[in-house]
C-alpha cells in the first residue's frame, strides 16, 4: 500500500513539473493549466452576487420622510410639483396595507410618498399625476383629513380613502406598434408616460388592479378642507410631476401683452394673486406669452408682469370684468428714451391749470408704472385745445397744466428731481390750431399731457 500511494505521489509531481516546464518555455500557460483557469473562474463568476444599479432618474429630491404621512409634501393648488425624482421605499412607519376587510388599499407601501392641499374654494376636485417613465405602475389614495388622530386612523383603517386608483400600466402602449410613415411600413415603440388621476368627467368613482382606465370620478370638496393623496410605485422606477385642481365653472380669458413698437406679443415674467384666498399663486411663469388663464366668478386678482427693457404692470381686478371681455390685453411699454405715453381721459378746469378729481385714476396708473422704475426720468409735457388767437396764454396754460400733473405725481410719492416739465411751442399751437380748424384732417389732439422718458439714472 506504501508503495502504491509513494509511485502515485512521483506522478503527480511529474506532471506538475512537465505542465511547468511547458508554460516556462511558450510563455503562456498550458492547456491543461488554462483549463483549470477558466473553470475555476466560471465557479468565481457564478458564485458572484450580481448587484442591478437603480434607474437614473432626474428631477426635484423628495424631502426626508416623506413617504410617511407625518411628513407629507405641501402642494399649492393648481400649481404643478415636479417632475420629482423616484420615491424610495414605504417609510418608518407603513401605514397602509391591505386585508380581507380592506382589499381596495395597497397590498403594502412599496415606494410611496405622502401630499397634502388644502382647498381653495368649492368645486370638483381634480388631480393629475404624470410619471417620468411610462412604464412606472403609479397607484394613489386619497384621505380627508379630520383630526390629529389623522395618522393612527389611517393605520388602523379607521379612516378609508374617498378616492381610490389602483389600475395597472396598459402595457400595449409600450410594446412595437406598426406605423405608416411616409408610405412606409415601420415599427416604433410607444414610450409616452400617460396621466393618471381624477377628473370631472370621468365615470368611474374606483378603480381596481384590474382595470387599465387611468382617471376616477372627481368628488365635491368645500373650501378650507384639508386632504392627504399617497402615492405608491409598485417598482422601483422613476419619479413624477403631481397637480391638484378645483373645477369650476370659470372664466378663462386669453391674456396678451403686447409691444406696439415691434408690433408684437412678447414674452413676460408673470404672477397672478388670488386675493380670496390669502393670495394664493394661480399663475407663476417665467416665460409666459399669449395663454387663457382659469379665474372663479366674482373672485379678486392682482396681477404683476415685468420684463427687461419695459416697465411694470401691476393691476388689480375683479374677475367679473371677463363676463363682457374674454380677452385682457396688456401694452408692454419700453424703458428706452424717447418713448412718449400718451396720457388720455384728464380733465382740467375749462381754460384753466387746474386738476379736476375726475383725473386721479388714470394718473394714479401711470405714478404706480414709474413707482416700479425709481432709475426713469420723465418729462411732462402739457397741451392745450387752441384755436391760435392767444399763442402766449395757450404756452403759459400747457406749462401750467404740465405742473399741475407734477405736483400731483410729486404728491403721490415720486421724487421731483426725476420730473421736468415743459409746454407747447409756438410752432406746436399753431399746427394745432390749423388741425382743429381744418375738418379734413383727424390730427386733432385729444391727450392733455405727454410722459416722455428722458433718461435712465445709473
Amino acid at each position: 500500500m506504501k508503495r502504491f500511494l509513494v509511485a502515485l505521489m512521483a506522478c503527480l509531481l511529474c506532471a506538475g513539473t512537465v505542465d511547468l516546464q511547458a508554460q516556462t518555455k511558450t510563455g503562456r500557460p498550458s492547456k491543461s493549466t488554462a483549463k483549470s483557469k477558466t473553470n475555476s473562474n466560471k465557479k468565481k463568476k457564478n458564485g458572484k452576487k450580481k448587484v442591478e444599479e437603480p434607474p437614473v432618474d432626474s428631477g426635484v429630491d423628495l424631502p426626508y420622510n416623506s413617504n410617511d404621512a407625518l411628513f407629507a409634501i405641501e402642494l399649492q393648488p393648481d400649481v404643478p410639483f415636479g417632475p420629482t425624482k423616484a420615491p424610495v421605499g414605504g417609510g418608518r412607519v407603513m401605514e397602509i396595507m391591505s386585508d380581507k376587510a380592506h382589499p381596495h388599499l395597497f397590498e403594502y407601501e412599496h415606494n410611496s410618498v405622502w401630499y397634502k392641499f388644502k382647498v381653495p374654494y368649492n368645486g370638483l376636485l381634480e388631480i393629475e399625476i404624470t410619471p417620468n417613465n411610462a412604464a412606472d405602475d403609479y397607484d394613489f389614495l386619497l384621505y380627508r383629513y379630520t383630526d390629529s388622530y389623522f395618522g393612527n386612523h389611517v393605520l388602523q383603517n379607521k379612516i378609508l380613502p374617498v378616492g381610490v386608483n389602483l389600475s395597472a400600466v396598459d402595457t400595449s402602449a409600450l410594446k412595437p406598434q406598426t406605423v405608416t410613415v411616409g408610405g412606409k411600413t415601420v415599427t416604433r415603440r410607444t414610450a409616452t408616460a400617460l396621466p393618471i388621476g381624477m377628473k370631472h368627467d370621468a365615470k368611474d368613482i374606483m378603480l381596481t388592479k384590474s382595470s387599465t382606465a387611468r382617471f376616477i370620478k372627481s368628488i365635491q370638496v368645500a373650501k378650507d378642507e384639508e386632504y392627504y393623496l399617497v402615492l405608491d410605485n409598485v417598482q422601483r422606477g422613476g419619479g413624477h410631476t403631481v397637480k391638484v385642481s378645483v373645477h369650476v365653472d370659470a372664466f378663462e380669458p386669453m391674456i396678451i401683452f403686447y409691444d406696439p413698437i415691434a408690433k408684437k406679443s412678447v414674452d413676460v415674467e408673470l404672477l397672478i394673486l388670488e386675493r380670496n384666498t390669502q393670495n394664493r399663486e394661480i399663475v407663476k411663469n417665467p416665460r409666459f406669452k399669449n395663454g387663457r388663464v382659469k379665474f372663479v366668478p366674482k373672485f379678486n386678482y392682482t396681477l404683476y408682469a415685468k420684463k427687461p427693457g419695459y416697465f411694470s404692470i401691476y393691476k388689480d381686478f375683479n374677475s367679473d370684468i371677463f363676463m363682457t371681455d374674454t380677452i385682457m390685453r396688456f401694452v408692454m411699454n419700453r424703458t428706452e428714451k424717447g418713448t412718449v405715453f400718451p396720457v388720455n381721459d384728464i380733465y382740467f378746469e375749462e381754460g384753466e391749470s387746474r386738476l379736476l378729481p375726475e383725473s386721479d385714476t388714470v394718473l394714479l396708473n401711470h405714478i404706480a408704472m414709474f413707482r416700479n422704475h425709481p432709475d426713469v426720468t420723465f418729462l411732462i409735457k402739457g397741451y392745450v385745445t387752441t384755436y391760435g388767437v392767444d399763442i402766449e396764454r395757450d404756452q403759459r396754460i400747457s406749462l401750467a397744466r404740465a405742473q399741475s400733473v407734477k405736483d400731483f405725481f410729486v404728491r403721490n410719492g415720486i421724487s421731483a428731481d426725476r420730473i421736468e416739465v415743459a409746454g407747447m411751442s409756438p410752432n406746436e399751437i399753431k399746427r394745432a390750431a390749423n388741425d382743429l380748424i381744418d375738418k379734413k384732417k383727424s390730427a386733432v389732439r385729444t391727450s392733455k399731457v405727454e410722459l416722455i422718458i428722458t433718461g435712465i439714472k445709473k
